[in-house]
């Protein structure tokens, strides 16, 4: 069965090295996402998404490769799957400077179609960026949308 991939693609006034910061530092992430994001970003390490109000731990993954400030590669995955690699999914953040703006290129793949994931990645992917792009333009996050 082939898998499924998420792409979604913006342009955010900003540089390389503050969207990176503000992909990997937890403090950043729950201003945007209401969620941090928790590892030492370096290559083979675990990361978790955790809530930031309670600490209950929402996703987990494996960093598979970190190119700061350019590309950032992870798996993700439900914590009960945490074992099951097979049931990972994979993604990737690219960021490009193109003159005084950056693109953001952010694919989710190796999805089961069908998937609960694709539902939800669908949905929140775009509402998740989108709060970062507001944030990192104008200094303040979308309100919560989800």
């Amino acid at each position: 069965m082939e898998k499924s991939k998420f792409v979604y693609v913006t342009y955010i006034s900003t540089t390389p090295e503050i969207l990176w910061n503000a992909l990997l530092d937890p403090k950043m992430t729950e201003q945007y996402w209401q969620h941090e994001n928790v590892s030492d970003w370096q290559q083979g390490s675990n990361w978790e998404h955790r809530r930031f109000d309670n600490g209950a731990i929402l996703l987990v993954g494996k960093i598979l490769e970190s190119t700061p400030p350019n590309r950032l590669v992870l798996t993700w995955a439900d914590p009960a799957d945490a074992k099951q690699e097979e049931n990972h999914s994979r993604v990737m953040f690219a960021i490009d400077p193109i003159s005084d703006v950056v693109r953001l290129t952010v694919t989710h793949d190796q999805l089961a179609p069908g998937s609960g994931m694709v539902e939800d990645i669908s949905e929140g992917w775009p509402k998740v960026l989108s709060s970062l792009k507001s944030l990192l333009e104008v200094g303040k996050p979308l309100p919560r949308l989800w």
